[in-house]
């Protein structure tokens, strides 16, 4: 049994996410950690909102709530959320809790002793109308790289390029909107990223099994040359840094971007504490996932999360983690996914264009969606959803492959023997052919799992299903049972086998309905195969003569174009 440390992307607490945000990082790595749990590893997958930052003073402020209470109050709204929508964390933080705040200074002291930070006076935007220095996304102007007009003072979303507010082109104030902001000397931490770019070339040189995206994304920024970076902001809402350390920057927070990744070990460590009875029995099991030298050697590290988030993870966060000098684990897997856009355009809640997680639940259950978010990953390039492809997929694959063949199969197992699995009959060349061919799919399916192919894996997933149709339409058991009943059991049988190994094979991407069809077999919820390749043998030995079988009903519904239609009105369609 291997141990897996996962983690996503921390959602921003800035309101609820909308589907890009879902498939870019939390999805896929609750797919790829419920396979993990079904293989029969130990799998520990960590998640947290992200609550430090500008954002969340802004979003705090036009809700007209204090930003502590709105972050406490959206992080209860996230986390309700994602357990709606299948997501199995093992545990869900917050950024904002003591453990963050302990590990975020731990990780400043530890750079300074190692000499990997500096203070610097540098020039910030200063706003007299508000009254304040404008850190980050307070200030809100052109990109001087792409000519994007509503670029921010950290980012550029449409380019990507990291930017100090500085940089902006016809800087406004995103507070007032003035314009008459002034540049001001202030006192700031700076992480010496330079210093550690060659250590984090040379780890990153390590990742040959790392996606093209990733490595290049990590390569383009350390081949134009890794820049030193503030990791303090002049703001009031974060963590503070603490005046005995760097006395410089009293009254300064650190910046979320440092903070925030270092919150997988602070959400581990709230998980821990909550799993232990005392300090010291929280900081091993702690240790046993997070330290090398403490029992993390054997854990594989996976992280998962949108190409924006990608050099943030393969250089900022390895340069706070190596420069430490302490004995801490690096990601040894780094899946990034390019964007889901809507219609080819970007998600947007100010013009009501696109789907939103609560919205989605409104609509359907969380399976529909799962389904064709991870069908369509975007992986190898962007992509768009549209409701014309949702549409077709939930009808011609939900519905009309794997929901029909269960369909079919039970409605013709209780009407010719009853609710049990059938007795008599024996295996023919056609099981045995079914047999090797659902072997070979199984094996393309787990392999794609592995290797975090996705797409690939949903298709291989879809291919399983379809052989029990195209199994039910060679022994065509609406036939023989006029003729041959011994036949007609074995094949009826094998086609509840098939269904029962589906249940296992698919929980990963549809776990609500999985559960479902695995209930009804006798034991179904109890004893779980492994999904390995023995998985088919191990259903087969389950699914026995004159067992009950209580069957699921409809597992999905076919969506009408009218529906499809209205929803398009609804949330937007072309542009």
């Amino acid at each position: 049994m291997a141990r897996h440390l996962i983690t996503s992307a921390l959602p921003y607490i800035n309101g609820v996410k909308h589907l890009g945000n879902l498939v870019g990082s939390m999805l896929p790595a609750d797919v790829y950690a419920r396979y993990l749990r079904s293989a029969g590893h130990d799998v520990l997958a960590i998640c947290a909102t992200d609550e430090h930052g500008t954002p969340a003073e802004l979003a705090a402020a036009g809700a007209g709530m204090p930003v502590a209470e709105y972050c406490a109050a959206q992080h209860e709204v996230q986390k309700d959320l994602g357990e709606r929508f299948g997501l199995s964390w093992d545990w869900f933080g917050r950024t904002s809790r003591p453990q963050n705040h302990h590990l975020t200074d731990h990780f400043a002291r530890r750079l300074r002793d190692e000499g990997f930070t500096e203070i610097r006076t540098t020039e910030q935007v200063f706003s007299p109308t508000d009254g304040r220095f404008l850190p980050d996304r307070y200030v809100i102007g052109t990109c001087p790289n792409c000519g994007y007009d509503r670029a921010r003072g950290d980012q550029c979303e449409n380019c990507g390029k990291q930017l100090d507010p500085t940089e902006l082109v016809d800087p406004r104030s995103a507070v007032s909107g003035a314009t008459d902001l002034e540049v001001r000397d202030s006192a700031h931490v700076f992480l010496r990223q330079s210093a550690l770019a060659e250590r984090i070339r040379s780890w990153v040189d390590t990742k040959d099994d790392w996606p093209h995206l990733t490595r290049s994304i990590a390569y383009k920024w350390l081949d134009e040359g890794l820049q030193d970076r503030g990791i303090t902001r002049d703001l009031s809402w974060g963590i503070p840094v603490d005046p005995d350390d760097f006395p410089a920057a009293a009254g300064k927070v650190w910046y979320v971007w440092f903070d925030a990744p270092i919150g997988y070990l602070g959400a581990t460590r709230e998980w821990a504490d909550e799993r232990s009875a005392d300090d010291a029995g929280a900081e091993e099991l702690f240790d046993s996932w997070w330290r090398t030298g403490r029992g993390a050697e054997d854990v594989t590290y996976t992280q998962f999360m949108g190409k924006d988030n990608v050099p943030f993870h393969t250089l900022s966060f390895p340069a706070t983690i190596l420069g430490s000098g302490e004995d801490w684990k690096l990601v040894d897997r780094l899946k990034s996914f390019n964007w889901l856009t809507y219609y080819g355009g970007k998600f947007s809640t100010t013009d009501r264009r696109g789907v939103f997680m609560g919205e989605a639940l409104e609509l359907l259950p969380a399976d529909y969606w799962r389904w064709y978010l991870m069908a369509n990953a975007p992986e190898s390039d962007d992509t768009s959803f549209t409701w014309e492809l949702f549409g077709d997929a939930v009808n011609k694959e939900l519905v009309g492959t794997l929901g029909n063949f269960v369909n079919r199969t039970t409605t013709q197992v209780v009407r010719h023997f009853g609710e049990v699995v059938p007795a008599g009959g024996e295996p023919e060349g056609p099981e045995a052919e079914l047999a090797a061919r659902v072997d070979e799919r199984l094996a393309q399916y787990l392999g794609f799992l592995s290797d975090l192919e996705f797409r690939k894996a949903a298709g291989a997933l879809r291919a399983l299903w379809a052989e029990g149709n195209v199994y039910l339409e060679q022994r065509e058991p609406w036939k023989t049972v006029k003729v041959d009943t011994d036949r007609t059991a074995c094949t009826l049988r094998t086609a509840l086998v098939l269904a029962r190994l589906f249940a296992l094979a698919s929980e990963p991407f549809l776990p609500d309905s999985a559960r479902r069809l695995a209930a009804a077999f006798d034991r179904g919820l109890e004893e779980v195969p492994v999904l390995d390749g023995s998985a088919r043998a191990a259903c087969e030995a389950l699914v026995r003569p004159g067992d009950p079988v209580t069957p699921p009903g409809l597992l999905f519904r076919k969506l009408a174009p009218e529906e499809l239609d209205a929803w398009v009105e609804r949330f937007g369609g072309v542009a």
